[in-house]
């Protein structure tokens, strides 16, 4: 009827890149305090960390047009050692979370610029609710443990699923996935 709720607007499209702009660092650390912090209640007050002074942060961003709107998703990477690579603070804006694709967006960027830059192992902890998104992108569990009081899997990319990808500043386009 004309006096219904209408829903709220969700981006047709998403660009996935690093975050090169002060304001896309910004939104991407509000978004994981509203997710980590308020939603699931696992750090108080702020989330950030020690990892985060050498941390590479990456972002979905919604577009409106062709100009970006608002961080709708957002992930960290780092090398912890030569060659090896770390995957952290995967979140995703509640609103966005029916689209599909910016999760598994995220996780594509995160291994494929770190494969660029010379990753021969890519780990990430990933909390066990989340465990078989990562399995179908080709993720393998070595350990299950308990982190911050929630169960997680110690998880391993396969490095031969996500081809290099050097370009991750400007990143790529990430598009809803299609009703069946």
């Amino acid at each position: 009827m004309m006096f219904d709720a209408f829903k709220p607007f969700t981006a047709a499209e998403f660009q996935v890149k690093f975050a090169t702009e002060g304001w896309e660092r910004a939104g991407a650390s509000a978004l994981r305090r509203q997710v980590f912090c308020g939603e699931q209640g696992l750090f108080s007050g702020d989330d950030r960390d020690a990892i985060d002074d050498a941390a590479i942060p990456i972002v979905a961003l919604s577009l409106w047009g062709v100009a970006a709107d608002a961080v709708v998703g957002t992930v960290r990477i780092h090398e912890a050692e030569p060659g090896t690579w770390w995957g952290s603070r995967l979140a995703v804006a509640e609103d966005y979370r029916h689209v599909g694709t910016l999760g598994a967006s995220l996780i594509r960027l995160a291994v494929s610029s770190a494969h660029a830059r010379g990753c021969r192992r890519f780990l990430a902890h990933v909390q066990s609710q989340n465990a078989l998104l990562f399995r179908r992108l080709r993720w393998r569990t070595l350990e299950e443990i308990e982190l911050v009081g929630r169960p997680h899997h110690l998880m391993e990319a396969d490095l031969s699923y996500y081809p290099p990808f050097a370009a991750a500043e400007t990143g790529f386009l990430a598009f809803p996935r299609r009703a069946a």
